[in-house]
């Protein structure tokens, strides 16, 4: 994967606002999304996307090979639920779990981590539009328009336009999130965000 970097191209200005009017949503509740999952950039200092590595996401991935999931076990990289230890530090730890999940498993490391502006998990690959998960990453190393892209389809997909146009944000994190969504505040934050830019 080239060390996950690509040519990592920002977003233009009117990118954001395009996207809302496509989607039928407010911009400011399309930033306030990109802003509590990427923190408004699609890429890290170094230009590689924005991810997330979710070791029980590989675990589920690797039950069926059990030499594979020995491996991932045996260096901290999986285990059966989530928040048994807490996410490394920083982008850097963060690819550092990416690389080492790689080089056990490549297509299930990609299938285990969220990316981008979205913190779309690659196991959504197909809801984003893209024709497989390597095709997906590689496009969010391409651009902060493809994660874009990717996140308005996935928002699509997943029938989560009402609940934006409702700004529904406990409706909305649950879909989006996860069920475990009110540990992390993704509603409060989501609300308070969209407070931010609406303003």
């Amino acid at each position: 994967m080239n060390g996950f970097k690509g040519s990592a191209a920002k977003m233009q200005p009117d990118d954001v606002v395009a996207t809302a009017h496509e989607l039928d949503i407010e911009p400011a509740a399309l930033r306030a999304v990109m802003s509590v999952e990427a923190a408004g950039s699609g890429f890290d200092a170094a230009g590689r996307p924005k991810a997330l590595f979710e070791r029980h996401h590989f675990y589920k991935w690797l039950k069926a090979q059990p030499e594979k999931l020995e491996m991932a076990v045996d260096a901290g990289l999986a285990y059966p639920k989530w928040g048994e230890k807490p996410y490394p530090k920083g982008s850097e730890a963060v690819y550092g779990e990416i690389q080492a999940a790689y080089e056990i498993d490549a297509e299930a490391a990609l299938l285990s981590t969220s990316w981008g502006l979205g913190q779309i998990m690659g196991s959504n690959w197909k809801a984003t539009g893209a024709d497989s998960v390597v095709v997906m990453v590689r496009e969010a190393m391409e651009s902060e328009g493809n994660q874009l892209r990717h996140m308005a389809n996935f928002i699509k997909s997943a029938g989560l336009i009402d609940e934006i146009q409702n700004k529904d944000w406990a409706g909305f994190a649950k879909k989006y999130n996860g069920p475990a969504y009110a540990q992390n505040q993704y509603d409060v934050k989501l609300a308070s965000a969209y407070e931010r830019f609406s303003a």
